[in-house]
């Protein structure tokens, strides 16, 4: 099988998760390699994630490392199977890694929780929303690019929309994100009423920060939370103004997940926030009608 010129997020998290089994067994790379029978160098190039592995050999060194955790062991089984190519595949070549690797995490995750100061979260998003958002940030890209974007957004949101057991997502916004008019206010008040709509169905929570809130944890930068099959594999995805930072190591995972509760203790109840979202909007249609 040849090397991979450029693995994905979730490829190169297969290896990393099978370097720190290795490590806390005691067994170098060259020990490893004997182990399944392969060249030294093999190992460090599939903790890279540069190489590929197969489930079986995954469950061979998780023996060897003497990893008795049977869950993880078959979550990163579960990872080296998945070797199908997904739709995003498509877009490979026409847009930034960043955002496959967002799609590829956002698949395989569990469950969600998220946080946002300014925007909306992109799977909640209408699509001309999701157009006035990329207009706005990103002005000197040709109009077929932005199109682009916009429209592998709307695809992400299958996974809340179109299956049969969709994650659970809580997306906790603060007050400021439901009040901006990316588009204009006919396009944002239509934004409104699609986050209420999205809020009614069962696995969908938004939870508003107001305004009175007195103060709250963290930087107000935008954090998405999501659950892997087991907790070693959780990752948070931080947006940044190169793209996407994921992070998953166990300190700083807790740390966001203390960052999460504090904000959603902080905010109204999914009631309460249907309520706030009704009244921005109905202060949008007179607005305009004004």
């Amino acid at each position: 099988m040849p090397p991979r010129n450029a693995p994905t997020v979730r490829q190169r998290r297969l290896g990393t998760e099978l370097r720190k089994i290795r490590e806390a067994a005691g067994i170098s790379t060259q020990q490893a390699a004997a182990l399944i029978g392969v060249n030294r160098t093999r190992i460090p190039n599939i903790e890279s994630g540069s190489f590929a592995i197969s489930p079986e050999r995954v469950r061979t060194l998780a023996q060897h490392y003497g990893c008795g955790d049977g869950k993880l062991i078959d979550a990163l089984a579960d990872m080296a199977r998945d070797r199908d190519s997904r739709w995003w595949e498509s877009y490979r070549n026409n847009l930034p890694t960043g955002f496959l690797d967002v799609t590829e995490l956002e698949y395989h995750a569990t469950a969600f929780r998220m946080f946002l100061m300014v925007h909306l979260p992109g799977l909640l998003q209408t699509a001309e929303h999701a157009q006035a958002v990329f207009e706005a940030s990103l002005a000197s890209l040709p109009k077929k690019e932005v199109e682009l974007r916009a429209g592998h957004r709307m695809r992400r949101q299958e996974i809340l929309t179109l299956r049969d057991d969709p994650p659970p997502f809580t997306a906790i916004i603060h007050e400021a994100a439901l009040h901006m008019q990316f588009g204009g206010p006919n396009v944002a008040r239509a934004q409104l009423n699609h986050l209420l709509r999205m809020s009614e169905r069962s696995n969908i929570s938004i939870r508003a920060i107001p305004f009175d809130t007195q103060g709250f944890a963290g930087s107000g930068q935008s954090i998405c939370y999501a659950y892997g099959p087991v907790r070693q594999l959780d990752t948070v995805q931080l947006d940044s103004f190169h793209g996407p930072v994921f992070v998953d190591s166990e300190t700083e995972l807790r740390r966001y997940r203390d960052l999460l509760d504090n904000a959603e203790a902080r905010s109204l109840t999914p009631e309460q926030t249907r309520t706030l979202i009704e009244t921005i909007a109905h202060q949008l249609r007179t607005d305009t009608h004004a």
